[in-house]
């Protein structure tokens, strides 16, 4: 009889370092950080592929988006604040009709949908991850979404004030259809950002308002995910790696908060094409190595 060798999980302050960058930089790039989480540790090989095709690695990688999210509102806290208020008062002069109360409920309406699928399919996509060929083949669409997205995006006049724009141009209905397209990001390979603001572009949103939208819709998803899944990494076995996963986080809340000015500079002159493009490089690429000639 054989026995099963057991080879001890290691998640080094490097790793801790190019993981935490990684949720940082492409959580809010519309390139898919779970498929960057796969891929990643999968190109490089070692302890860190080790690492990354165990649970413990989906659990750290699902609570460092705690981090992202405080990163997210900390560049929209006073716009956050202004919804909430105005939501607030709307509910209690029973007036529906501000915009301010109509972007915050759509925001509820598109949450609603995302969480409902993640929590009944959840296991489901956790099987998913950490299989770097259907990362590779889900970034691959991903990029044919951008691309088909900008050849179909037509805008409709400018707006001085996004949220005007948002409560004009998206329908409840449309605001729940985009929260089910949302739960595409899901499957490692699809960005959640990249899908909402495609969305906001077929709508006849411009690139800086559907950016926007997608960067309000993101916080409670980012957010709720993230706080699901910390009591699991707290109450597992992390082996000495506190001090790696802190460095991570913070790595990724540095990461988002660049990543964000970075994007919101973007969108004001240019398009989804060159994230597309990166799409179709790294997913064929990954396509191929982890599939082809695997």
């Amino acid at each position: 009889m054989t026995s099963a060798v057991f080879v001890p999980l290691h998640f080094s302050y490097v790793q801790a370092i190019f993981t935490g960058l990684i949720q940082g930089v492409t959580e809010l790039f519309p390139v898919s950080s779970l498929g960057h989480a796969v891929l990643m540790p999968a190109w490089v090989g070692g302890s860190w592929r080790v690492f990354a095709s165990s649970d413990r690695y989906f659990l750290v990688t699902i609570a460092l988006h705690l981090a992202s999210a405080i990163a997210l509102f900390l560049v929209f806290w006073k716009r956050w604040l202004r919804l909430l208020a105005a939501f607030i008062q709307g509910l209690i002069r029973r007036d529906f009709t501000k915009t301010g109360f109509r972007v915050l409920w759509l925001i509820l309406v598109a949450t609603v949908p995302v969480a409902l699928l993640g929590y009944l399919f959840g296991d489901y996509f956790q099987t998913l991850f950490g299989k770097p060929l259907a990362a590779a083949s889900f970034l691959l669409l991903n990029g044919f979404i951008l691309i088909g997205a900008e050849r179909l995006s037509r805008s409709h006049g400018t707006y001085v004030d996004p949220d005007v724009a948002i409560a004009e141009r998206v329908s409840v209905g449309q605001a729940f259809v985009v929260g089910v397209g949302q739960s595409a990001a899901l499957f490692a390979g699809i960005s959640r950002f990249g899908i909402t603001m495609s969305f906001g572009l077929i709508r006849g949103l411009s690139r800086s308002v559907a950016s926007d939208f997608a960067f309000l819709l993101a916080f409670p998803v980012i957010l709720g995910a993230s706080i699901t899944k910390l009591p699991k990494l707290a109450s597992s076995d992390l082996h000495g790696m506190v001090g790696p996963i802190i460095v991570a986080a913070v790595v990724a809340f540095i990461g988002t908060f660049v990543a964000i000015k970075f994007l919101v500079k973007w969108f004001k002159t240019n398009t989804l094409y060159p994230f597309a493009i990166y799409c179709l490089i790294i997913g064929g690429a990954s396509l191929l190595k982890f599939g082809l000639f695997n």
